[in-house]
């Protein structure tokens, strides 16, 4: 079993995100999400950014740091776009993490200040045209980090959410089931 801390996107702590979790809980997964946006939620990606931008990208870090505080170290990060980000940075950053699942979106790793940790595994799910998320850029921090980047044919960019024109039910599918795999590897050592 894995503790996962799973972090919603800019449209903020939506049911898609709490579907995949309690499917992640279902597969025998402790699931934390926390909700940094207050309750607020977004049918768009741009009404989202606008909520993203006006919290500023330290307070939605410090938020996101603060989620974590009081849980274990050993911890899997994960999250859905700008969630992804916020994941990525505590995994990079916060000592004791098992892995971290990126969905719809990663960082540069240098982008994050601190170097990727050695044998840290990561999976990134990524549609290979999303608007938002740079498959390229994606196949290039999992050839990094050894991890894996999981390119899925299409061109939007929260597909795993039934509840957005973008949802792309087997490619949300086939992410859903290579997470929990994924958990189940890192849950296990």
């Amino acid at each position: 079993m894995a503790t996962v801390v799973l972090f919603h996107s800019a449209l903020g702590l939506r049911p898609a995100v709490h579907d995949f979790a309690d499917a992640l809980r279902a597969a025998g997964h402790e699931v934390h999400t926390p909700d940094y946006y207050d309750g607020e939620t977004f049918d768009t990606v741009e009404e989202g950014v606008v909520k993203r931008d006006a919290l500023g990208q330290a307070e939605i870090a410090r938020r996101a740091q603060a989620a974590v505080e009081g849980l274990p170290a050993d911890l899997v990060y994960a999250g859905f776009s700008l969630g992804a980000a916020a994941a990525q940075v505590l995994a990079q950053t916060r000592p004791g993490a098992r892995g971290a699942a990126l969905m719809h979106g990663c960082l540069p790793t240098e982008a994050v200040g601190a170097p990727w940790p050695a044998g840290l595994p990561v999976e990134i799910h990524t549609h290979e045209a999303d608007p938002w998320c740079d498959a390229a850029e994606a196949r290039a921090v999992a050839a990094e980090t050894g991890g894996t980047a999981y390119v899925y044919p299409g061109d939007s960019h929260l597909f795993a959410d039934a509840g957005l024109p973008d949802h792309d039910p087997e490619a949300a599918a086939l992410m859903l089931a290579r997470v929990i795999a994924f958990l189940d590897r890192v849950g296990a050592d």
